[in-house]
């Protein structure tokens, strides 16, 4: 790959490709509206529970980590089913691999929810 240098313009440049890659998840990756439903739902109720400064660093990772995750999945099978439409166990494995990886984000995101949230939503009285 070519190395043309460093400019401001290129960078800004590199920021437009990255909002739209943003935006193409979103708006087209079913199990991207998932977790940006997911996502809202959570704020929503961290703005209604007061969320420490702690507590939405924490919120704010998980929901980062998943929706990256599921971007690099999306961009793997994308990939894939460019490199040979038809069926390859290689590829299948990838995939698989792939997906396995948001799943297993998503289940921590939703240990830190729970870790976070229910001690909000059902306090323990002494």
């Amino acid at each position: 790959m070519k190395n043309s240098g460093f400019t401001l313009k290129k960078r800004l440049k590199s920021f437009r490709y990255a909002w739209h890659g943003i935006g193409l998840l979103i708006c087209y990756e079913h199990n991207a509206w998932i977790h940006t439903f997911a996502a809202v739902c959570v704020i929503v109720a961290g703005c209604l529970t007061g969320l420490s400064a702690t507590e939405w660093i924490a919120v704010t990772f998980a929901i980062g980590s998943v929706l990256a995750a599921e971007a690099f999945n999306s961009a793997i099978e994308a990939l894939a089913d460019r490199v040979n439409e038809s069926y390859d166990e290689a590829i299948k494995r990838t995939k698989d691999l792939a997906s396995g990886a948001v799943l297993l984000l998503a289940i921590a995101a939703a240990v830190v929810g729970l870790i976070i949230f229910v001690p909000k939503l059902f306090p323990v009285s002494l």
